[in-house]
């Protein structure tokens, strides 16, 4: 299908009157990963919790579409049942209801008894090993008293579990130590060689080209100041990581 692909196109978000995304173009295609990497308030979370349909934030113009569906049409439920998953940078905890009875019942929400309980189990205990999670880490509550990484390792659980065509992962690699950053790299590059989820697209939000180690991205993009100032490949994430952003700024000029 042509029209396949998360395709954001002249996107404007603002937040209480202010103008946040000031005309973002961007293309995720199914099977590739993007990375989008910026300073700190130049708008890399504004659109992710604008495309996941947060109402503190409001879409002023452009266009944002889901394999064809438009996607700022739809609620925020809506949107992940079309196939859009956002990890959080800072995921909120659930008293009292277990990642066993939480992780069953997204499956159910998105993808109602596609899996019989016998393989809906072997999923879980597969993700478990390759997350270097222990079984019992499904009785505790969600995100309840977690760490850092026990919370980002439950993300990608539910990344897995629901399966989407197309994941934003929100500075996934925040907060998190070398082992949680390879085990979260294993699990995303574990669905890119899934038959199931092999055609998801990515878009991985961060600071730093640390988790880029674990997860080679295929596009790099550049945002300041809430636009889209420069395009490349895994060369363009190194470059940052030695130059800093204000080499960007610097060789852009007026753009930003």
């Amino acid at each position: 299908m042509a029209d396949r692909g998360l395709f954001i196109q002249g996107l404007r978000v603002s937040v209480e009157g202010t103008e946040i995304l000031k005309g973002i173009d961007l293309v995720v295609e199914p099977g590739r990963v993007h990375a989008l990497m910026g300073p700190n308030g130049s708008g890399k979370s504004t659109l992710a919790l604008a495309l996941a349909g947060h109402p503190k934030y409001t879409v002023d113009a452009g266009t944002a579409t889901l394999d064809g569906t438009d996607l700022l049409a739809l609620a925020a439920d809506k949107r992940a049942k079309a196939g859009l998953f956002l990890s959080f940078q800072y995921p909120a905890a659930i008293p009292g209801v277990t990642v066993a009875n939480f992780l069953r019942s997204a499956r159910q929400a998105v993808h109602p008894d596609d899996l019989t309980p016998a393989k809906f189990r072997k999923l879980i205990f597969d993700l478990l090993e390759i997350l270097e999670m222990d079984p019992s880490f499904l009785g505790r509550y969600v995100n309840d008293g977690f760490s850092g990484g026990e919370k980002k390792r439950l993300e990608m659980m539910q990344l897995a579990v629901l399966a989407p065509k197309y994941a934003i992962l929100d500075e996934t690699d925040s907060g998190l130590d070398v082992d949680a950053l390879r085990a979260v790299g294993r699990s995303v590059n574990a669905m890119r060689d899934s038959e199931a989820t092999k055609d998801a697209g990515y878009l991985i939000i961060t600071h730093y080209p640390r988790i880029l180690e674990h997860i080679a991205p295929d596009v790099v993009h550049v945002m300041i100041d809430g636009r889209i100032v420069k395009r490349g490949d895994a060369k363009l994430a190194h470059r940052i990581e030695r130059e800093g952003y204000d080499a960007i700024r610097d060789e852009v000029g007026s753009a930003v």
